[in-house]
């Protein structure tokens, strides 16, 4: 990556800061940013609102507890992992995630890193998996986002029994709560 894309990623490659440091953001939090003026969709490109609540609608959108949003995104850290420096190893765990979670998967792509190292991800129909891996500490870094009737949730114990982990930490995000409402009126 060259360093001007790192510079367009929002980073100051002369102090090693990202733009959250300089401007005092706090780790974990949440910030809504919102533009000074309202910016119009194209007319003809939206979705009339009544139409998202239509029971016969085909979407990926996510109907769970009186909710509709547009998917389930976990943060899934698998820590005291063995095998996470082997690319076929995470490839298998991906095909046994969409697997059990009920997903369609339209394309795998992973690298491994020298000395040590993965990353990978697999587009799902529905979204994708996606890791980073740091095989010496035993420590993979999943993103689980899928949307419609997939359930991310069924892929945890996988990742749990493909990697042997000491423990799996998870945090969920309903990506899109109260957008999708909210375009309702």
């Amino acid at each position: 990556m060259s360093k001007a894309n790192l510079f367009q990623l929002g980073m100051d490659l002369g102090a090693g800061t990202t733009h959250a440091e300089e401007t005092g953001l706090e780790r974990g939090r949440v910030i809504v940013f919102r533009p000074d003026e309202t910016i119009e969709p194209e007319s003809g490109t939206g979705v009339a609102p009544e139409a998202l609540t239509d029971a016969a609608r085909e979407d990926h959108f996510v109907r769970r507890d009186g909710r509709l949003y547009a998917g389930t995104h976990l943060i899934v850290e698998v820590v005291g992992g063995k095998g996470l420096d082997d690319e076929a190893r995470i490839r298998t765990a991906f095909l046994d995630c969409i697997e059990a979670a009920g997903a369609t998967l339209l394309h795998i792509h992973t690298h491994k890193f020298s000395p040590q190292g993965v990353s990978g991800v697999a587009v799902l129909a529905e979204s994708h998996i996606s890791v980073h891996t740091w095989p010496e500490i035993g420590y993979g870094a999943f993103d689980i986002f899928m949307c419609g009737e997939a359930n991310p949730w069924a892929a945890i114990g996988v990742l749990q029994r493909a990697f042997g982990a000491r423990e799996v930490r998870v945090r969920e995000l309903l990506r899109g709560e109260d957008v999708v409402t909210d375009a309702l009126g």
